[in-house]
């Protein structure tokens, strides 16, 4: 570990599984996984395409159902809570960031913020400044009033966290969040992401393929096959 910081778990997996499908043509993406996440930690899942990293994120983001096990998010059972209380966990607990960035490319980054506080019902003019805060924190405040279209790949990342920290989630998942950027670009969304973790206590879990992300991770988990296979800690660091 990275210092000796209180951690508390925001969410806990036992024995989760989780089939698509029924009868001869079911697939089996998890089988029997616990899991801790940790406030202030950032989590790295790592392995294969089709190991199971992505389908457990959003089990975890209350996107998509266990078939089995528990999910505890803040101390709350997800697995048979009813369908119209997910949407209210997501918004309350979790912040999302994508591989692809999901920007609404006819607004404005300020926008592209500020509609996920239109979510939670805060006025527009508070909306407005509190998105401009955000995307400062982010190091693009003087690009506020641009596009998508107008943005590098690393700035509509950037856009994309500012969005997510938009409802001051307790939780980050990000799937992916480097994989399209450059060098420069992907060193800066991680640093962001550590220092969320590191600096704020948020709880940051990424998936990726992405080696340069080990260096910021606190922790590692590698999946195969729908298990988890082992935990290290990083030994690569994402250096100039």
């Amino acid at each position: 570990m990275k210092g000796e910081r209180l951690m508390d778990n925001v969410i806990q997996i036992r024995d989760v599984v989780k089939h698509y499908g029924s009868g001869a043509s079911q697939v089996r993406a998890l089988a029997g996984i616990d899991l801790d996440v940790r406030a202030g930690e950032v989590l790295a899942l790592m392995g294969p395409s089709g190991s199971g990293k992505t389908t457990l994120l959003s089990i975890m983001g209350c996107i998509l159902r266990a078939t089995a096990g528990s999910v505890r998010v803040a101390g709350r059972e997800m697995v048979g809570l009813p369908e119209s209380e997910l949407p209210r966990m997501r918004l309350q607990h979790f912040g999302f960031i994508f591989q692809g960035f999901n920007l609404f490319p006819a607004l404005t980054a300020r926008e592209n913020v500020a509609i996920a506080l239109d979510l939670k019902r805060v006025p527009k003019r508070q909306a407005r400044g509190r998105a401009d805060e955000l995307l400062a924190a982010v190091g693009l405040g003087e690009k506020a009033g641009r596009h998508p279209a107008d943005l590098s790949g690393g700035e509509k990342q950037r856009v994309a966290i500012a969005r997510a920290l938009a409802g001051d989630p307790p939780v980050i998942l990000a799937d992916e969040p480097t994989a399209a950027l450059d060098f420069a670009s992907g060193k800066t969304v991680m640093t962001i992401l550590s220092s969320l973790a590191h600096q704020r206590g948020r709880a940051v879990v990424i998936v990726t393929h992405d080696p340069r992300v080990l260096g910021y991770a606190d922790r590692v988990e590698r999946m195969a096959d729908g298990r988890m296979v082992a935990e290290s800690e990083p030994a690569v660091e994402l250096v100039s």
